[in-house]
């Protein structure tokens, strides 16, 4: 592989934010938002909104989701 043109590849946390579960995982992500992990070391958070935590296909569950904001802001922005 050539060196240098490739992301850096590290830990991170995801966060549901809907369900509250955290997950730790490697990612090229990265955030300014840090959170302590359970083994005491302090890992880059990346907030989520679905995970499979929260998705109605793993859980089993009907979840609704807030998206009239999205829906009003799209046509505010394109209406004609």
């Amino acid at each position: 592989m050539k060196k240098g043109i490739h992301p850096e590849y590290h830990e991170v946390i995801f966060q549901d934010t809907s369900s509250n579960v955290s997950f730790k995982t490697k990612s090229t992500m990265t955030s300014k938002e840090t959170v302590k992990w359970e083994d005491g070391n302090e890992y880059p958070v990346i907030k989520l909104e679905v995970s499979s935590a929260s998705h109605p296909f793993y859980t089993g569950k009907k979840i609704f989701v807030d998206t009239a904001g999205r829906v009003e802001k799209f046509n505010k922005k394109y209406k004609k």
